[in-house]
C-alpha cells in the first residue's frame, strides 16, 4: 500500500516539501530537479515506475512529477497504483503527440500536466500552484462546510461525502467541486475554470471535460443523467441543484 499524504504538514509550498520526480531521461530528471531543488524543495528522483512507487511508499512526497513513457511500469500504471491508496497531487509530463496518454492519466487522476518539451521554470510554478492550493488556509467559516442536497465538502478537512459516505477525491477533483458549488445556479465557463481551478489563463479544455466526468462518477447517482452537475453545451457547466447552501 501507498503511504498516505502527510495532511498534517502544512508548510508553504517550497519550504523543504519533497517532490518525486519520476522521469526515466536523465538530462531532463537532472533539469527538473535541479530547478525545483533551487526554489525550495526537497526534490527525489526515480529513473523508473517501479522505483518510483517504491520511494513513494518510503518517503510519502508531498507532490508526484511523473513522466508517462517510462520503462518497465509506465506512468498510467503508476498513477493507478498510488490512486489506490492516497491523494498525492501528481503532475504528469508527456510528450507531443500523446494525447490518449495524457488524457488517462487525466481520468485516472492526475492533477496537472505539462507536454514536453516545456520551461522548467514553467513546472517549478505549477508546482507551486497545485501545492499552494493543497494546503490553503481553511474557509472563513468555523465549520468550513458546503452543503448541497445529501453532498457535504469539508473544506477543513478537505473531505468530500456523499449520504455519509466519504468520497476519495484528489486535489483538483475537489477544488473543482468547492468552485462549482460555491457559484451554483450560474453557468460557469471552461476558461473561467482553467483560470480559477488549474490557475491557467490557457490551456486544454479536455482537462476540465474529464474531471468534470471524474466528478459526476462520484457525486451523481447516474452520471450518464446528471441532475447536479449539468454541461451548458457550447459555453461550460452550471452546479445546478436548488437548495444548495454555502455553510
Amino acid at each position: 500500500m501507498i503511504q498516505a499524504d502527510r495532511s498534517a504538514e502544512r508548510r508553504p509550498p517550497g519550504s523543504g516539501q519533497r517532490v518525486l520526480v519520476v522521469e526515466d531521461d536523465p538530462t531532463v530528471a537532472q533539469v527538473v530537479t535541479g530547478y525545483l531543488q533551487r526554489s525550495g524543495f526537497t526534490p527525489v528522483h526515480a529513473a523508473d515506475g517501479a522505483l518510483g512507487l517504491e520511494l513513494a511508499r518510503q518517503i510519502a512526497p508531498d507532490l508526484v512529477v511523473l513522466d508517462v513513457m517510462l520503462p518497465g511500469l509506465n506512468g498510467i500504471q503508476v498513477l493507478r497504483e498510488l490512486r489506490g491508496a492516497s491523494q498525492v497531487p501528481v503532475i504528469m509530463l508527456t510528450s507531443l503527440g500523446e494525447e490518449e496518454h495524457r488524457l488517462r492519466g487525466l481520468e485516472f487522476g492526475a492533477d496537472d500536466y505539462l507536454t514536453k518539451p516545456f520551461s522548467p521554470r514553467e513546472l517549478v510554478l505549477r508546482v507551486q500552484s497545485v501545492l499552494r492550493r493543497t494546503h490553503a488556509a481553511p474557509a472563513a467559516r468555523p465549520d468550513g462546510v458546503l452543503r448541497a442536497g445529501d453532498l457535504l465538502v469539508d473544506r477543513t478537512a478537505r473531505v468530500v461525502s456523499k449520504a455519509g459516505r466519504e468520497l476519495g477525491m484528489p486535489v483538483k477533483e475537489f477544488e473543482l467541486l468547492v468552485f462549482l458549488i460555491q457559484n451554483a445556479g450560474r453557468v460557469v465557463r471552461r476558461d473561467e475554470l482553467m483560470r480559477e481551478v488549474w490557475s491557467h489563463d490557457f490551456g486544454d479544455a479536455s482537462t476540465v471535460t474529464v474531471h468534470v466526468r471524474r466528478l459526476r462518477e462520484k457525486i451523481e447517482d447516474n452520471p450518464s443523467q446528471p441532475v447536479l452537475l449539468k454541461t451548458v453545451w457550447g459555453v461550460g457547466y452550471r452546479f445546478d441543484l436548488p437548495g444548495a447552501e454555502a455553510g
